[in-house]
């Protein structure tokens, strides 16, 4: 639960991103983006092919800082069986060869012993 502190705070920091945001408008500048590459259209028009995951359409592997995120967050990602974890794995790996990004040869979470 958010404090009463905290929701002062976020009403303060909208109110001033909506007047930053319209200062911008009224000078002809184009609205700033989020450091977010995909928007929530861009998401959909992908196709599922490009994800780790692709029935869940879970984890784009589009450019390497997806690569490093769903590699990162390979072991949170829940109701997929093992089948489509390994295959996952195999999307990631080959992702990360293409863009030049070397990880670890077992899967994250995975210890030898």
């Amino acid at each position: 639960m958010a404090t009463t502190r905290q929701k002062t705070a976020a009403r303060r920091n909208i109110k001033k991103a909506v007047s930053v945001s319209a200062a911008r408008r009224r000078k002809g500048a184009a609205p700033k983006r989020g450091k977010h590459p995909l928007s929530s259209r861009a998401e959909r028009e992908i196709p599922s092919s490009k994800f780790a995951f692709p029935k869940e359409r879970k984890e784009p592997l589009t450019d390497p800082r997806h690569v490093r995120n769903a590699v990162a967050r390979f072991n949170q990602v829940e109701g997929v069986s093992q089948a489509e974890r390994n295959a996952a794995w195999r999307r990631i790996k080959s992702a990360a060869k293409k863009y030049g990004i070397e990880i670890r040869a077992e899967k994250p979470g995975s210890r030898s012993r």
